[in-house]
């Protein structure tokens, strides 16, 4: 059948979408241009470069965000309310904050593929943030593959839980004056941890936000290798401040590493540096450095996508035997070669974040 209205009508209520459309798109980059403004003074970066305004909508003359801070950072607030203060459509703006309690700085461990030792590396750092003088956790949110618990001489120790004003809350184990949590811990020994999807998920925000950790200088997270669901749901649901990311020094690995921190960059989560892990192998006998997985390969990637390299690993057999009886080599052996480049790449993160300088000065 023939409509009744007019070409003319559909057409002018065709270009009053596109007005308002454009209209939109003006006000959400106006907030954008404001927020660049602000300045998070540890970081001395601007909060929107360093990811923690996500969720950004306006809709009419109202903002609303979700802000991803530290425990020590909500001040940020009242700082983005005055400077959307200064536009003169915007009637109010709603901010939701996003916290883990308690916790200053969250950071993130990942790899682009599997093997390359990344819960080893999550585990000797943050025995050696512990060794700075920081109150440390480590959540093992790894759900192909949780070791820390093993690694940090745990096994298969049961999980409490606690009830508290703002609900029941899991209690974290403690080993090595470092709080731990583990997805490895929920399951029965020896069996898959088969989920998918919903439940997956539904686990990994619990473990983000259900956990009591009390006062922390670091969390660090263990994420899945890769950059699948999983990995994208802690990094969206968490306070995440940066990422590290862990590499071996052969390209099939660099190119697995390269995706990843597209992939970080993507959501808005500053890539912090690489660690390579595996670079070198000391010789018992000549002292003499042999790159047995070539080299190099760190520093290339470091230099081609503008990260620091933080620090180069070398392949030492009491890493993997630390590891096997729960006593990291940092541990056990801060001054060897191992634990020297942990320490120093440590206080590198301790001097970026501030955390125990500014406890030794009071």
């Amino acid at each position: 059948m023939p409509s009744d209205d007019s070409p003319f009508e559909q057409a002018s209520a065709e270009n009053s979408g596109r007005i308002a459309d454009l209209q939109m798109g003006d006000r959400q980059q106006a907030v954008i241009n404001c927020l660049k403004q602000i300045t998070e003074p540890i970081l001395k970066n601007n909060i929107v470069s360093l990811g923690m305004v996500r969720n950004l909508r306006v809709v009419d003359n109202y903002v609303y965000l979700r802000l991803y801070v530290g425990q020590h950072q909500h001040h940020l607030e009242e700082q983005i309310q005055s400077a959307l203060s200064t536009l003169s459509w915007c009637k109010k703006a709603y901010i939701h904050i996003c916290t883990i309690p308690g916790v200053k700085t969250t950071l993130a461990i990942s790899s682009g593929k599997g093997g390359v030792g990344k819960s080893t590396v999550s585990v000797n750092l943050a025995v050696a943030l512990s060794l700075q003088g920081a109150k440390v956790g480590l959540l093992d949110a790894d759900v192909y593959g949780p070791n820390v618990p093993q690694m940090m001489g745990l096994g298969q120790t049961g999980v409490n839980i606690l009830d508290t004003p703002n609900g029941q809350r899991f209690v974290p184990l403690e080993a090595h004056g470092i709080k731990l949590m583990s997805v490895g811990l929920l399951a029965e020994p020896d069996h898959p941890l088969a989920w998918r999807g919903p439940v997956l998920h539904k686990i990994v925000t619990q473990f983000i936000h259900e956990v009591a950790w009390g006062d922390l200088d670091y969390l660090l997270i263990d994420l899945p290798p890769g950059t699948g669901d999983a990995q994208i749901t802690i990094v969206q649901e968490s306070p995440i401040c940066g990422v590290i990311l862990v590499a071996t020094p052969q390209q099939v690995a660099i190119s697995d590493v390269r995706r990843s921190i597209y992939m970080f960059r993507q959501v808005g989560v500053p890539v912090l540096g690489i660690i390579e892990n595996m670079s070198y192998l000391i010789c018992e006998h000549c002292g003499e450095p042999t790159p047995i997985f070539g080299s190099g390969g760190g520093q290339q990637l470091a230099t081609e996508l503008y990260v620091p390299l933080l620090g180069q690993i070398p392949i030492d057999a009491r890493i993997c035997t630390g590891g096997d009886i729960g006593q990291p080599l940092t541990l056990t052996d801060p001054t060897s070669t191992v634990g020297r480049v942990f320490v120093q790449i440590a206080a590198s993160l301790d001097a970026t974040f501030d955390c125990t300088s500014t406890k030794r000065q009071k």
